[in-house]
């Protein structure tokens, strides 16, 4: 059996990147090929998109899978979390298209 390890990857993340931004809602579209995420900050009466991601299907799936884990990991650490209830008007908030 071949025991090697893959190869270390460095990753570059720009100062611009680095900072982040703050998301309040998202907006999910797809089409054979891909899906579209869309990270915004919504504050009415605007709001810009922070963040345009293309993933395949395989990837969107591998990407819940990971996310799921990591909040069972963080309600067992932290205890579970509340759910935040929608909100009145229904143009803010996280959506899928």
């Amino acid at each position: 059996m071949d025991n090697q390890q893959p190869p270390n990857i460095n990753v570059k993340i720009e100062d611009a990147v680095l900072k982040g931004h703050y998301a309040n809602n998202m907006q999910v579209a797809f089409s054979g090929e891909e899906f579209i995420l869309d990270f915004m900050n919504l504050f009415p009466p605007q709001g810009i998109i922070n963040a345009r991601i293309f993933v395949s299907p395989g990837h969107m799936k591998r990407m819940i899978a990971v996310l799921s884990g990591t909040l069972k990991k963080y309600e067992t650490q932290f205890g579970t979390i509340k759910e935040a209830s929608a909100p009145s008007n229904s143009e803010i908030g996280f959506k899928t298209q």
